[in-house]
Order: C-alpha cells, then structure tokens, then sequence
C-alpha cells in the first residue's frame, strides 16, 4: 500500500513538492536581495555624508571607487569557484575570453565610473534625503532608454509610475518658504540628471550585452566588466590624484631603500 508521504507527480513526472519547494526557496532568494539591495542603497548616501569632515573628503574619492570596483570583481570571482566546484568549467563559465567579447565592456564601465565620481561631488549641492529622491530619476531614465534602446514596450502603468515619479522629485524639492522654487540648486539637478542618464544608459547597455549572450556565466560577464571599471579608476586616480600618488611613490621607494641599505656596525 503507498504511503501517504509520497509526492504526487504532475503530468511531466515532476513531484509537485519538490516544485513547491523550489518556488518557496526562490521567493526567499529574491526577498534577500530585495532587502539587502534596499539597505545597500539607501544607507550610500548617508555613509558617503557621514564620511565628510568640514565638509571635505579626507580620503580619494577615486581610490575609494577602485576599491568597491576590486572587492566586487573579488565577490564575482568567488561565486565563480563555487560554480566551478559544482558544474566544473564549461564553455558558459571560463574567464578565458576573447577580444569580440570583452570589447563591449569598456563603455558601461566608463559611464559607471563617472556617475560613481559624481555621487560623490553631489553632495556639495544636496543633502543625503534630497539625494535619495533625486536618485529616482535613475528609474525614469532607465525606463525610456529601456524603450528606446531595447525597443520594448512599457505599460500603461509603467507610463503612469514614471509620471508619478517626476511628479514626486518636482514636489519633493519645492521651497514655498524661500525666494527659490526648489530647495536644491541647479547645479545639484544637472548633476543628477546626468547621473541618471548615465546610470540608465550603462543598465541598458549592460543588459543588452548579457542577453547577447544568455548562455554566458553571469559572474563572468561581471569580472570582465569590474576588471575595465577597475582600470578606468587606476586611470582617474593617476589623473585626478597624480601628486599624492607620486608622493607615495616617492615616500615607498625612500623607505624600500633604507630597508635594503645596510646598516653600519658599531
């Protein structure tokens, strides 16, 4: 006699159990990032103001930006061994490339490293909250260039969302007690209307390149991607911060050659 623990099996042969576990695991991943993903966003800004001393930056903005770009290219290549611990190295998930593959890269790791610059320098003209509504100009932005780029069609609902939105940035930064209309200044909206334009763009384009490929490893695509914007920040900080880094440079090779010099005897 069948026990009363067995699955019932749908028409494919597939337990509807293990169907419905799956689906429940699914929902808790995505409800992790959700709220990891939340938490990240919503506590930059005010990590990034808190970092401020006198109202100035005591570290390199262009430093800082090469470290999040290598601890994300770490992050990738972890998930990428425990990939190759379970399914081996396939096709879909070696880091070996070749140049038509990784020629696209460079161009969303350009944009992300300037609105990263950016998000920085913000701050001079907005506080943390104003940023945080300001920054949903990245999902309008998204949205249209998601329609013009891609071609797709948004809904009706996606239309209204995105009206509302603008609406709520607009009303968000009225001043009715000053001579000013908005509480930011126009510096502080030109900066983040060309953050979102960037940030818009680079999303677009950079799933555009991911669905050329669907087959490829996720994490591999986002080495290579971390790899360029990690150049393009070793790029920014010769440029941008050339005479510190000189002057470390000096200060190491001073201290490697009296490290190396021998010492007299007494």
């Amino acid at each position: 006699m069948a026990t009363a623990s067995q699955d019932i099996e749908s028409p494919d042969g597939r337990s509807l159990s293990s169907k419905g576990l799956k689906g429940k695991h699914s929902w808790k991943q995505k409800s992790v990032v959700t709220v990891a993903l939340t938490l990240l966003t919503s506590s930059q800004a005010i990590l990034i103001v808190w970092s401020k001393r006198a109202g100035k930056y005591e570290y390199s903005v262009t430093t800082a930006n090469f470290s999040v770009e290598a601890l994300k290219c770490l992050l990738s290549l972890v998930a990428l061994y425990r990939t190759w611990n379970s399914q081996g190295v396939t096709e879909d998930n070696r880091l070996s490339t070749s140049l038509d593959e990784v020629n696209v890269y460079p161009i969303p790791a350009a944009l992300y490293m300037v609105k990263n610059l950016l998000q920085y320098y913000i701050f001079a003209y907005v506080d943390a909250p104003a940023y945080q509504i300001l920054k949903n100009l990245n999902i309008i932005s998204t949205g249209v260039l998601y329609r013009i780029i891609l071609k797709k069609k948004l809904s009706e609902i996606q239309w209204a969302a995105f009206i509302l939105l603008c609406a709520g940035c607009t009303i968000a930064q009225l001043n009715p007690s000053s001579d000013h209309v908005l509480q930011t200044p126009i510096q502080g909206w030109m900066m983040a209307i060309v953050m979102a334009l960037l940030s818009g763009f680079a999303g677009v384009y950079t799933e555009a390149i991911i669905k050329k490929r669907p087959s490829r490893n996720i994490n591999v695509q986002n080495f290579w991607l971390y790899i360029f914007g990690m150049i393009f920040n070793l790029v920014a900080i010769c440029v941008q911060d050339f005479d510190a880094v000189m002057n470390k440079v000096v200060s190491f090779s001073v201290y490697l050659h009296s490290v190396g010099k021998p010492q007299p005897q007494k």
